[in-house]
């Protein structure tokens, strides 16, 4: 199984993280106001007053309480620890969607006493694999681009070896 930028966190957390950061680096995008009211809407979704009648629109992309219920149970480290596959898990460094402090650490902590489990870090990579420098941003994501060629060559060299095993 190979893991590419891998989320651990809760969705909603992860956008409020995500909302923060894109504030600071292209403030005139994305103003204060709007970043506090999806805090405040984020913060519905671990609330005990979460249920089904809570209304769309007081939560996270306006998406119903359901979705948000549904996702409460859900722990990926957990559910790829269960699993009796090996696995390779890659991140990059500079990805403010899947951070690695905020959730390779807890793949790191998780999967530490398997040792199928290889983890690796491209520092100059953001979210989708595209090396750069600098703040990742948005406007990264929109000229076409190549996958980083070492990711390319790291999952091509573990599949081979995982598949002699």
């Amino acid at each position: 199984m190979v893991i590419l930028a891998g989320d651990t966190q809760p969705m909603h957390r992860a956008a409020v993280r995500v909302a923060r950061y894109l504030a600071s680096v292209i403030p005139d995008s994305i103003p204060q106001a709007a970043v506090e009211a999806f805090t405040r809407q984020a913060a519905l979704i671990d609330s005990p007053e979460l249920s089904p009648a809570t209304p769309a629109a007081d939560l996270p992309f306006g998406w119903p309480a359901s979705y948000w219920l549904d996702l409460r149970g859900d722990d990926p480290v957990a559910a790829a620890a269960a699993l009796d596959k090996p696995m390779l898990i890659l991140q990059g460094g500079r990805d403010y969607q899947v951070t690695v402090d905020d959730d390779l650490t807890s793949w790191q902590a998780g999967l530490a006493h398997r040792p199928d489990v290889v983890i690796r870090v491209y520092d100059a990579d953001n979210h989708l694999f595209f090396p750069g420098s600098g703040p990742s941003t948005p406007a990264e994501y929109e000229p076409p681009q190549h996958v980083d060629p070492a990711v390319i060559a790291d999952i091509a060299e573990w599949l081979a070896i995982s598949s002699r095993r």
